[in-house]
């Protein structure tokens, strides 16, 4: 296993699609409630918890070998907003495509072809760790990680916030994602006695209206 792989992972730079996505930051901000610093670290402490932990648990599986097929229906009822089921699906389309080009695995394609619109972006992150040789617990890693850097990235954008403070922000959440991301392979180790059932279903209601919302606006910044 290459320790190398996580950080091309969860490396913002990897060609995966998710700058073009603020997390719902964007609703946050023009909504009042993200404006600086301090409100941007209580967005993604709650976004982690919520959201992030969901995704670290459906990426594990994956990465453990757990069916993909129903790991995708496992998220899809863990998402009951169409907004950001249609996102998932538009990021684990894009994400697929790199992953397919930098580890080349068998279980990649066969996803792709089974989901050719695309499978839940958490999904394909698990699978991809896996065809990359890492572990259950590095692709929680990976995608808490990416629940906390695409708010924190957007809000620089957004807010004109200085990049030290937003990095600042990712640092001093760092014990909570390490939490988030071990709770989420803990889950992914009941599968194969409780069956998905085991995973993580927190839900995080504001963040699902407002991209509902945020997806009919006619003019915005970022896709979610």
């Amino acid at each position: 296993m290459s320790r190398a792989a996580l950080l091309i992972l969860a490396d913002g730079r990897f060609p995966a699609g998710g700058h073009a996505h603020s997390g719902g930051a964007e609703a946050a901000v023009a909504a009042g409630r993200l404006t600086d610093a301090a409100t941007l670290e209580t967005f993604c402490r709650g976004r982690l918890h919520t959201a992030g932990l969901v995704a670290a648990g459906l990426a594990a599986a994956a990465a453990a070998g757990h069916d993909p097929l129903l790991l995708d229906d496992a998220a899809d009822a863990r998402t009951p907003v169409p907004a950001l089921r249609q996102t998932a699906r538009r990021l684990g389309r894009q994400l697929m495509r790199a992953a397919r080009a930098t580890w080349p695995a068998p279980a990649l394609d066969a996803l792709a072809a089974a989901r050719p619109r695309g499978a839940h972006q958490p999904v394909v992150l698990g699978l991809a760790a896996r065809s990359a040789g890492l572990t259950p617990l590095d692709a929680a890693h990976a995608v808490a990680y990416e629940t906390l850097s695409g708010p924190a990235t957007a809000a620089v954008r957004l807010l004109s916030l200085d990049p030290f403070d937003a990095t600042a922000v990712l640092a001093r959440l760092a014990d909570d994602l390490d939490r988030v991301a071990r709770r989420g392979a803990d889950a992914a180790e009941r599968i194969t006695a409780e069956g998905t059932d085991a995973l993580p279903a927190a839900s995080a209601p504001l963040l699902d209206i407002t991209a509902q919302q945020h997806a009919a606006w006619p003019v915005r910044l970022f896709a979610s």
